[in-house]
């Protein structure tokens, strides 16, 4: 089983020719042809070709860093938020307790055994 990569233009608008997988000294399981429009290579999944240029690629990277990044301080500015409440909630917390108008005594000589 072999595939055939045809010719394109890299990055650097330079034609490479078309080639055959497996390529001669290279990897014999790698009979697919793989990469992008603008970067082609032999490799072993069937799958690997995505039929637009790499630097479409760098676009989905950065964008999904910039939606890392807005969760990460969504993320952060919520744990501040809670650290703050609780912060406020225990600071404004009564410092006494409160009298429940009850006083607990130690039993003496004249309580329950009547002396």
């Amino acid at each position: 089983m072999s595939a055939e990569c045809s010719s394109y233009l890299n990055a650097d608008k330079v034609l490479v020719s078309a080639f055959s997988c497996p390529r001669a000294g290279g990897d014999a399981r790698a009979v697919f042809c793989c990469g992008f429009q603008d970067v082609k290579y032999c490799c072993d999944d069937p799958h690997s070709f995505f039929p637009y240029e790499h630097s479409y690629m760098w676009w989905l990277s950065v964008g999904a860093l910039v939606g890392l990044s807005i969760a990460a301080v969504v993320l952060f500015a919520f744990i501040i938020t809670v650290c703050v409440l609780c912060y406020l909630f225990i600071s404004t917390k009564p410092r006494s307790k409160l009298d429940t108008g009850l006083s607990l005594q130690m039993a003496g000589k004249t309580g329950f055994y009547g002396c």
